[in-house]
């Protein structure tokens, strides 16, 4: 159910009995540092979670030959820290690593290779490459297709990452209609509180926003919130609703409602979020539109002014967001 602070302590309570009575590379011990650090990934505390994972990682290279699984599994993991991290070509790097493990040591349909491919698309669908993305999924797909029945909890996280990509190629029935997809498995194999469902309300409020309807958007995100403010989440999760929330309000021109929304989400990523961290360009652009719909254009400008900084550094010169930044700047400039 995600109660990582009870998980937190049994992982370390175990691991301190380890340590007293295993020798420093013994695989165990592997494993102890790579479930510690896989709740901090949980909780959103990414610095400690690439901490842990190298740990594990060290261990496994010095106990393993070069081509086990397990060594797969341990790159992915570092892999994924720097996805969320928003080191989307370091998380590539580690990707691939795994990625040609798991095809020299696994059976080609493997679930861990749809996996992997999973993992190529969630940071493809953050770097705007979107085809990319959709090849990996189609890939993903084809395995699980192979492997799992229908309905199988395996398939709600595909669906998922298929919504997301058509939400950012705009194609918003197909994304709603997979998102609606994903909740249906969810609805079938997890608590109802689960902090997934939190997730995925979130995202088919944010669909909704983007289709202009925003009650319908309100009221999912409202599901979400009930969810994740009284669950033990990944504190990032609520912060994106809220700036979901945040950015439906400000299309329906509450604009003081809007900007509570995006401060409080803005407060949650900056506290858990690398200073160049693309979700917090995100955050600063909704906040930056805001202030050019009030006319307050210095404000407006020193937001765009952030974002750019970020952008240009963080995301290729091809992505959809960039091009929308560069966009909002021109806007914000002629009004100066």
């Amino acid at each position: 159910m995600g109660d990582y602070s009870k998980a937190l302590e049994y992982y370390e309570k175990s691991h301190r009995i380890k340590e007293t009575a295993l020798p420093s590379n013994h695989p165990s011990l592997a494993t102890s540092y790579g479930n510690i650090g896989q709740v901090y990934n949980n909780m959103g505390d990414y610095s400690k979670a690439l901490e842990y994972y190298e740990k594990s990682h060290r261990i496994k290279e010095t106990a393993l030959p070069p081509n086990h699984p397990s060594l797969a599994t341990s790159y992915s993991n570092i892999g994924q820290v720097y996805n969320n991290m928003g080191d989307y070509s370091k998380a590539l790097e580690f990707y691939e690593k795994s990625h040609k493990i798991y095809e020299i040591a696994l059976p080609p349909n493997h679930p861990s290779l749809a996996g992997s491919h999973l993992n190529f698309a969630a940071c493809y669908e953050r770097m705007g490459d979107y085809t990319a993305a959709l090849k990996a999924l189609q890939s993903a797909f084809k395995i699980q297709q192979k492997t799992f029945e229908e309905g199988n909890p395996a398939f709600a996280s595909t669906y998922s990452w298929f919504a997301r990509v058509y939400r950012g190629m705009k194609d918003y029935s197909k994304a709603l209609d997979y998102f609606e997809k994903c909740l249906s498995i969810d609805q079938k194999t997890l608590p109802e509180r689960h902090p997934y469902f939190g997730i995925t309300y979130s995202n088919i409020g944010d669909v909704h926003r983007l289709m202009g309807d925003y009650e319908k958007a309100l009221s999912f995100h409202r599901k979400a919130l009930n969810i994740q403010e009284n669950v033990q989440c990944n504190p990032l999760e609520c912060a994106t609703t809220y700036v979901n929330l945040g950015e439906t309000y400000r299309q329906m021109k509450d604009h003081s409602t809007a900007l509570t929304y995006f401060q409080k989400g803005l407060e949650i990523r900056e506290k858990k979020l690398p200073k160049d961290h693309p979700d917090l360009a995100v955050v600063y652009h909704n906040m930056g539109k805001l202030y050019l719909s009030t006319r307050k254009y210095s404000m407006a400008m020193k937001h765009v002014k952030q974002v750019l900084e970020i952008a240009q550094e963080k995301l290729l010169s091809t992505h959809p967001h960039l091009l929308e930044y560069k966009e909002t700047f021109e806007k914000i400039r002629k009004k100066m």
